[in-house]
């Protein structure tokens, strides 16, 4: 059973949420787990401004993902930053070059699953994932959220991140808060459960094969 992290992160909080949901999943039996990171759109001087040169330095070593990465799997957890609500432009410009992957039909029946930052508690956290659940919909993808039996979403102890629809973390506007624990654990947890039902899935009988 084959699950692919597909991410996209600046200053290292999604990647450190996507090592937290590739943790989780693979406490599953059989769950063979990958990261990849989408690439890059902004130039390198751009991305020394932005002061990020170093914060990409901790997850250089993750291989760029292709098209191709996303037909192989059987479930997909899709991680991005929010900008304004959205999903971040390199992951728009990612997904816009899978056409040809939807004409094939070929996500159809994987699952699905998205999580996300902001740099404040209200900043898109649940936007972000519910308009990038259209476009897993459009691929006919099952999506998978993060159910409350994960309490920790529920919590009133402390600013945290974390919604029905996925894992979240919150950055600060200058990027200097990193996730909590509690933030982590809910992405073990998704990661987990996403694992869980991909192997439900895969082992019933794909979808996409029985079409």
């Amino acid at each position: 059973m084959k699950l692919n992290i597909v991410f996209y992160s600046l200053y290292g909080h999604i990647f450190e949420m996507a090592e937290a949901m590739a943790e989780g999943a693979r406490h599953i039996e059989d769950a063979k787990v990958k990261l990849y990171q989408v690439p890059e759109t902004l130039p390198d001087e751009v991305i020394e401004k932005m002061h990020a040169t170093e914060a990409r330095k901790t997850f250089a070593g993750v291989p760029t993902a292709k098209v191709e990465n996303l037909a192989e799997a059987d479930g997909i957890i899709f991680g991005t930053p929010t900008r304004f609500g959205n999903m971040c432009a390199q992951m728009r410009t990612f997904l816009d070059s899978t056409g040809g992957l939807w004409q094939q039909g070929g996500l159809v029946g994987k699952v699905g699953s998205v999580f996300a930052s902001t740099a404040t508690q209200h900043g898109g956290q649940e936007s972000t994932i519910l308009s990038f659940h259209t476009t897993l919909l459009h691929h006919g993808m099952i999506i998978v959220g993060m159910p409350y039996t994960e309490k920790r979403q529920m919590t009133l102890e402390e600013i945290t991140g974390g919604t029905p629809y996925g894992a979240t973390t919150i950055a600060a506007p200058d990027g200097s808060r990193r996730p909590s624990k509690n933030e982590l654990e809910m992405a073990r947890f998704q990661g987990m459960h996403v694992a869980k039902i991909v192997k439900r899935l895969k082992d019933n009988g794909d979808v996409a094969e029985e079409e």
